[in-house]
């Protein structure tokens, strides 16, 4: 079943996006540095680290390793559903808040220490990057222009380029586009912006992460419960 393409499904991947930021800023400041969702980085924080110019080979293999995982299990289960004409979208989102949940418990013991990374933290950086996974194969058949949830670059190039300082409409304009776009930029910026000081106020990496498990989860209930109340008044067709 394709899920409602408007209001509230572009409001749902506004609040996903938040909830990378959260995840990125335990990721990257904590666990890694790694980048569980954004694996263009991680590609690169790999290619430093192999050259020991920083980072850690086994980390960013990890995440590497659990967003692929997560790609693959994300892309069976939903196209599945999909077939069967369930809702798939929910369904997805429960799965992640309950991945990122189980990182946050593995992860209870893991402090803000800069110390040495141990098992624990390479378990809980895969658990976290195969929640990412299914993550990107939820939005990327969600398809709602200019918020993909876990990268912001082509939003924010696509805010500039339909700009009056761009004045490129190849992109299209509009203030609807106008303004996906720049949440996208500014839900990222926020999210990230909550994660840091989370953690710079002492709250334990863990709990951020529960954090962003509780955003998801409430993404997927409100998503659900309009859904049904649309569905619910929605005209019945006439024969």
């Amino acid at each position: 079943m394709t899920p409602e393409t408007k209001g509230p499904l572009t409001s749902a991947m506004v609040a996903l996006t938040a909830t990378t930021g959260l995840i990125e800023a335990v990721s990257y400041l904590v666990l890694g540095p790694a980048f569980t969702a954004m694996q263009t980085g991680n590609l690169l924080l790999l290619a430093f680290a192999l050259t020991g110019q920083g980072g850690s080979v086994t980390a960013s293999l990890a995440s590497l390793g659990g967003f692929v995982l997560g790609v693959v299990l994300g892309a069976r289960t939903e196209s599945r559903l999909d077939r069967r004409g369930h809702e798939w979208l929910v369904s997805a989102l429960l799965v992640e808040a309950a991945l990122l949940a189980a990182a946050g418990g593995v992860a209870w013991q893991i402090d803000d220490t800069g110390g040495p990374l141990s098992a624990r933290h390479h378990v809980v950086i895969c658990l976290v990057a195969v929640a990412m996974g299914m993550r990107n194969v939820t939005t990327m058949r969600a398809k709602v222009p200019d918020l993909p949830t876990t990268l912001t670059t082509r939003s924010m190039t696509a805010l500039f380029m339909g700009s009056p300082l761009g004045l490129d409409t190849s992109v299209g304009t509009g203030a609807r586009k106008t303004a996906r776009r720049a949440a996208s930029v500014g839900a990222m910026f926020l999210g990230g912006l909550l994660g840091a000081w989370m953690l710079r106020e002492s709250v334990r990496p863990p709990l951020v992460l529960l954090t962003a498990a509780a955003a998801v989860l409430c993404v997927a209930e409100t998503f659900s419960l309009v859904a049904r109340r649309r569905r619910r008044h929605a005209p019945t067709a006439r024969p």
